[in-house]
């Protein structure tokens, strides 16, 4: 690699970073980051910080999980490539397939098709809706219904089911045929509502209501997270997901879990889905399935699906789909010793009792700091909303939100910033003592901004 002096002078020129401005990155360069261990990582200046942002939602194991590293190594020694295409397979890429059917039975998963990552698993799953219908002789069923707020990836299906605006304003024109419907969300809502499980009724009715306008004849499924990420970590009540399935159940609609963020452990349970016990008929997964460690993702599909196309006999079930690196055996290899290791140290548990003292201590920052508008949690998945003013909810701005990151980021945690969000997605094996520090550096954090 070439010295720091040539990356500093580089850095944000030669490359155009995801979600970012160009002229913003060139005029403020992003941290250069150049070693990661244990759950800190260092930057090119030598400053080492703890990554409560686990890298992006991803680093379940942390930076310094050998046995993936071993294994990605020995398949690369082994057989470093080869294609997925009909006609060949992999070794790794036929156990994986396995191991995620048994990690996902509960939620009645019985197939794996590979991807290189979230927003395809995403692409996927909504492709394979929309095949299923043909295959059963409705093909007008082509919508989808999704939750606004709701982040699925970004490829152009992905960012037509997306909720935020900020993903889809700049792309429009996207995929006609997409509606959304109010998410759970306590701290705004369309309906005034506060109590959690009245919103969610009223979100559920106004999912029923949508399928009336559009006529359930013309859905293909309906998108969503069990706990929306991106969108704020917008933790829904437990009765939301179920009301959901069951409405699609009533009007014959697929259900699409995706599970990107929430698979594998982040929300104390090992899949989102599972906190409160849905079957969906598809899952999307990627982020932790190699803890970061390769780019691999997974559509996880059910058995109603899987029966619907294995048993098909015309033209309408040969799948017109897939990636150069769907089934990468290293990527495979690196996801069969992830998720070992995820079982063996059952970060699920950890997630869940650290998520527990991390929301104690949110809870105190908002005591603490008028800043803080509203915090949300979810086994290690949790959002500090910033506001100007309590009463009005007003947003708080983007010098703000620079201000709050820089200071924690002094104080030795790296934050993430998402509009008047910050997010906080540890590795799932932090410590009491690292919670401890990641309040500690939100504390200072926001009283450098309020000062």
């Amino acid at each position: 690699m070439r010295d720091i002096n040539f990356l500093t002078e580089n850095n944000a020129k030669p490359i155009w970073h995801p979600m970012a401005h160009p002229a913003e990155m060139r005029a403020t360069p992003p941290k250069i980051i150049m070693k990661g261990e244990g759950v800190s990582v260092t930057d090119v200046d030598g400053r080492t910080v703890l990554d409560a942002v686990g890298g992006l939602w991803n680093v379940n194991l942390g930076y310094s999980c050998d046995p993936i590293k071993k294994a990605m190594a020995a398949q690369l020694e082994t057989l470093p490539y080869y294609s997925g295409f009909r006609g060949t397979s992999t070794g790794p890429s036929i156990e994986l397939a396995y191991e995620l059917t048994e990690w996902f039975a509960p939620e009645g998963m019985v197939r794996a098709f590979f991807t290189s990552g979230g927003s395809d698993s995403v692409e996927t799953a909504l492709r394979l809706a929309r095949q299923y219908w043909k295959i059963r002789g409705q093909g007008d069923r082509t919508k989808f219904l999704a939750l606004k707020k709701g982040y699925h990836g970004t490829h152009f299906g992905g960012a037509s089911v997306n909720g935020n605006a900020n993903f889809r304003r700049n792309y429009e024109p996207l995929l006609p045929g997409v509606f959304h419907t109010p998410a759970p969300w306590i701290y705004r809502n369309p309906f005034d509502e506060t109590d959690p499980a009245k919103l969610a009724k009223l979100c559920a009715r106004a999912i029923e209501d949508e399928i009336a306008f559009q006529g359930a004849d013309t859905i293909a499924a309906f998108i969503m997270e069990p706990v929306l990420g991106a969108g704020g970590v917008i933790v829904p009540h437990e009765s939301f997901m179920p009301m959901v399935r069951a409405i699609c159940d009533r009007h014959d609609i697929l259900l699409i879990a995706d599970e990107v963020v929430t698979g594998f452990g982040r929300t104390g349970a090992w899949a989102g889905s599972r906190l409160s016990a849905v079957k969906p008929d598809f899952m999307t997964i990627a982020k932790a399935i190699t803890s970061g460690y390769f780019p691999l993702g997974a559509t996880m599909i059910g058995a109603k699906v899987a029966d619907v196309f294995e048993a098909d006999k015309t033209s309408f079930g040969s799948i017109g789909h897939g990636y150069t690196y769907s089934g990468h055996p290293v990527g495979c290899a690196a996801g069969l010793a992830a998720l070992a290791e995820t079982k063996r140290l059952a970060v699920n548990e950890n997630a869940a009792a650290r998520g527990v003292e991390l929301g104690k201590a949110l809870e105190a920052l908002k005591a603490k700091h008028q800043l803080v508008g509203d915090v949300r949690y979810q086994g290690l998945m949790a959002a500090l909303e910033l506001v100007s003013d309590r009463d009005a909810k007003k947003p708080a701005d983007k010098k703000t939100m620079a201000a709050v990151a820089d200071a924690a980021y002094g104080a030795g945690v790296m934050l993430r910033v998402s509009g008047n969000n910050i997010i906080l997605s540890p590795p799932l094996v932090i410590s009491a003592a690292d919670v401890a520090k990641i309040a500690a550096g939100l504390d200072a954090g926001l009283a450098a901004a309020a000062a």
